[in-house]
């Protein structure tokens, strides 16, 4: 068992759904995205997607686009994107680390090389928006023969007709996108994922996460009332913005602040079922 489906296991036992945070690696800088990598986990991220910065994020909206550029710009590279899983693996073994973007910066690095140097950092899986299940063969096989969960993302037009070739070599968990558009562009209306989450299930076994424009607690926590986990990244990553100064650095107090509003997240999540049945 992987630590990706240990903790949707163990969450699934404790009866609660889990929060899955993104943060964009590098961004604003290396040090600064390290030691919010690092906080996550205390601030109440059960599961942290973490992006590979690149050049033409297509499926993303501006906040992420941006942070991506910051990242690029303060010289982040797959390599360094990698020795911050180490590094964050030096201090925390058990939180799952997903590593989610596109194909072309491992492409670049190389697929074998990019798996070995992936395993042996500690990540536990991959989510790589831009590779359809018709070129399994390219990244997911390989990455799930070398351990990795490879996660699928399915949207609102992704129909019963083709989920089966999307959850085919899916493990770890389902990525639904709960609204059509990029990242960031519109909130998710909670009556309407609960329903796909519900046929989606009809398909799969595997835990179903919901991300794409949850922004506030409270939305949050209706997304985690039907859903296995609740995937926040825009509003983080604008977070991030906010706190960045004149010299393109986290003001003082920033990293804390950002981690405040993560932890914020985190109880409306957790919180979500037990509200519910009260």
């Amino acid at each position: 068992m992987t630590r990706l489906e240990k903790r949707f296991d163990d969450l699934k036992t404790q009866g609660r759904a889990a929060f899955v945070t993104f943060i964009t690696a590098g961004d604003p800088n290396l040090e600064d995205s390290l030691a919010i990598l690092k906080g996550l986990p205390e601030a109440g991220a059960d599961v942290i997607e973490l992006g590979m910065p690149f050049t033409d994020p297509m499926a993303d909206g501006p906040a992420i686009q941006h942070s991506s550029q910051r990242a690029l710009a303060a010289g982040q590279t797959m390599l360094k994107t990698l020795d911050m899983v180490r590094r964050f693996r030096e201090g925390d073994d058990a939180t799952p680390i997903v590593l989610m973007g596109y194909y072309n910066p491992i492409y670049h690095m190389g697929v074998e090389k990019f798996l070995d140097a992936a395993t042996a950092a500690g990540v536990d899986g991959l989510i790589v928006v831009d590779l359809p299940p018709e070129e399994d063969d390219e990244l997911c096989v390989p990455a799930m023969k070398a351990g990795l969960n490879f996660i699928r993302l399915a949207t609102p037009t992704t129909d019963d007709k083709r989920l089966p070739a999307v959850l085919a070599n899916t493990s770890g968990f389902v990525y639904y996108v709960s609204i059509t558009g990029i990242t960031g562009s519109a909130s998710p209306q909670a009556r309407n994922v609960a329903a796909s989450v519900q046929r989606i299930k009809g398909h799969t076994k595997l835990p179903v996460a919901v991300g794409f424009g949850i922004k506030t607690p409270e939305q949050a926590a209706e997304i985690a009332r039907d859903a296995d986990g609740a995937v926040v990244g825009s509003a983080i990553v604008e977070t991030v913005k906010a706190e960045l100064g004149e010299d393109g650095k986290l003001k003082d107090g920033g990293v804390a602040r950002i981690l405040d509003f993560v932890r914020g997240l985190a109880d409306g999540v957790h919180g979500a079922r037990a509200q519910a049945a009260e």
